[in-house]
């Protein structure tokens, strides 16, 4: 009975006749009134879990989110579904946020967006324990723990809810928690006997694509081009490369705007509406933007520099493609950027650092060591990829390759670093391995050494990026502010012949296209599928919405696809439900008739 109410409360309203992996259990647990933590990856549908059984409840549900703008979008979308919403914060008029409080108070919220920080005040849950509250979704619950990569010691606070409301259904959700975090979360959260439902955390749509940074602008733009009128976020590390990167992506005639923690709040806001309504195609941000994102349609994610976690990488790149189409996560690095990110450890306290320096590494093995991208997410996390090869990443694609002779190069570079006296950095060792007449290489009468000039038959970029490799693979480790190498013993048994590096260059193919890419445009119009896209955008513009909240790129492409000639029809496009039937439904029709003739 539970599960017929579900499937038709998903139907009746988001227009979807199935579930997405763990989606099911997720919402079966919660409404048979156990407590769960959910870890699903962005885009696996995550909101859904907790949004159909606060339908159900008969009481109001309280979802706990961190930042405005993600309440913001969530409410407008359930609006958009037809389902009474509603958030509270500062940015409400008093009276607009006087008459939410009336209405929860009559029972007529079915859910309420609020923050840690507002519910915990001792005026609201005063408010709270009159009114009927069923169900306390905790969004972005990663937050909770200190293990975690975005600990908000706000979010721990939330302890008090489970002795203030002992007959509510709590749950925890998040996209990105290893196994220490979700018991943490459950642990912090005072759980009784939680379900713990973690998914993959694979995202088979995303295509992720590494390379060395060479001339940034040039490689960014060589990205861009590829993705005309279409949305994608570029990550730097500093503000000051934010800015430089979207002047100079303005100066060129794109459409970009940066965001970042030292700019003005008000700037800062308008700077995402832009991005979030599609009046500006590209977004150059910290990692100051991102959580507070529900865009579904990025179609490309750029990192110009290294991000500090794999937890971070994940969420970061996570912003595309949530539609659960696909699309490309670019990665340029440099071992500057380890530099960088090694040089905030500073100020940290023993433990942390360690911590820190830990991620760091896994994050740099993660750019150098050639091995299946999702693969290295996925172990990373604890997981088994169910395939060896995922046809959704460089490795896999065929778009980088193995030199011929990787254990022979990694012993010529160790020994150079073994007669270097392990004094050195990795410029400089590659400058001695090639061969280099610089004066500080002749005056310390390194062209004498036996490694001098050994890979003079490459130049010295390469020679430096299997360095960086080697790093990365573990066979060498950087020490002290200025990254010496050392050999590590695994490099010492490299040195033995005992363990062959995987060394790449980059591949004169452009290798194969990606299976996801070429699936999810089978059989789609994309010259209809253009004319419906310009009509989303114009009633988005109407209503003063985000275009994807009118309707998702995977919905067009499936109207594009269908061709549906009557409401029926148009109700079998996934994402379409009553409500946006009836809105939409004759204008659609209209459109694709015209299209057809």
């Amino acid at each position: 009975m539970a599960l017929k109410k579900i499937k038709k409360v998903l139907l009746q309203y988001w227009g979807y006749d199935g579930f997405l992996p763990l989606q099911q259990e997720a919402m079966e647990t919660v409404t048979a009134g156990r407590d769960a933590v959910v870890i699903l990856p962005t885009g696996g549908g995550k909101s859904l879990c907790f949004q159909v059984p606060a339908v159900l409840f008969p009481g109001v549900t309280v979802v706990v989110s961190p930042l405005i703008s993600l309440m913001k979008d969530q409410v407008d979308s359930l609006q958009e579904s037809g389902i009474y919403a509603e958030r509270l914060d500062s940015t409400l008029p008093f009276d607009q946020q006087k008459e939410i409080v009336s209405s929860l108070l009559r029972g007529e919220l079915k859910l309420l967006y609020i923050s840690p920080e507002r519910l915990l005040t001792a005026g609201f849950i005063d408010i709270l324990k009159k009114a009927h509250v069923s169900f306390f979704a905790i969004d972005e619950a990663h937050c909770v723990s200190m293990w975690g990569h975005d600990f908000r010691p706000e979010y721990r606070q939330l302890s008090k809810l489970r002795k203030l409301f002992p007959k509510a259904v709590f749950a925890a959700y998040t996209a990105t928690a290893t196994e220490h975090v979700q018991n943490d979360i459950a642990q912090q959260l005072h759980l009784k006997d939680p379900n713990m439902l973690v998914g993959s955390f694979d995202r088979p749509n995303l295509i992720y694509k590494v390379r060395p940074k060479r001339d940034i602008i040039k490689q960014v733009l060589k990205v861009i081009n590829q993705f005309h009128r279409q949305s994608g976020v570029i990550y730097c590390i500093r503000r000051k490369d934010v800015e430089s990167m979207a002047a100079e992506l303005r100066s060129l005639g794109y459409k970009a705007l940066p965001y970042h923690a030292g700019m003005d709040d008000n700037e800062r806001r308008k700077n995402q509406d832009k991005f979030i309504r599609e009046k500006v195609d590209i977004i150059v941000a910290t990692v100051a933007f991102g959580m507070g994102i529900d865009k579904s349609n990025v179609r490309y994610v750029i990192h110009a520099g290294m991000p500090k976690s794999l937890e971070h990488y994940q969420q970061e790149s996570g912003r595309a493609g949530r539609d659960r189409l696909e699309a490309e996560c670019w990665l340029f690095y440099s071992p500057g950027d380890y530099g960088t990110w090694k040089s905030f450890t500073r100020d940290m306290n023993e433990a942390s650092a360690k911590i820190a320096m830990e991620k760091l590494s896994a994050m740099y093995n993660f750019c150098t060591s050639g091995t299946c991208r999702h693969k290295t997410i996925l172990n990373y996390f604890g997981q088994e990829p169910e395939k060896d090869n995922c046809q959704c990443c460089d490795v896999c694609l065929g778009q980088l390759e193995t030199i011929s002779d990787p254990l022979v190069t990694g012993q010529k570079i160790l020994s150079c670093v073994a007669r270097l006296e392990q004094r050195y950095g990795g410029s400089y060792t590659a400058a001695v391995l090639t061969g280099s007449r610089e004066s500080r290489i002749l005056e310390c009468g390194h062209d004498n050494l036996s490694t001098y000039g050994l890979l003079n038959d490459f130049p010295k970029n390469v020679v430096q990026d299997w360095i960086e490799q080697l790093c990365g693979q573990g066979y060498l480790t950087k020490a002290g502010e200025y990254n010496v190498l050392h050999i590590t013993p695994k490099g010492l048994e490299l040195l033995r012949g005992n363990e062959t590096p995987r060394l790449l260059k980059p591949a004169i193919k452009a290798g194969s296209k990606s299976r996801i890419a070429e699936d999810s445009w089978k059989n789609v119009d994309k010259a209809l599928f253009e004319k419906l896209k310009d009509y989303r955008t114009e009633k988005a513009t109407e209503r003063g919405l985000p275009a994807y909240i009118i309707f998702g790129d995977s919905a067009l492409r499936d109207m594009a696809r269908l061709k549906p000639t009557s409401n029926e029809a148009l109700l079998e496009v996934k994402g379409i439900g009553e409500k946006k039937s009836k809105q939409y439904g004759k204008e659609i029709l209209n459109i694709i008739s015209g299209h057809k003739q």
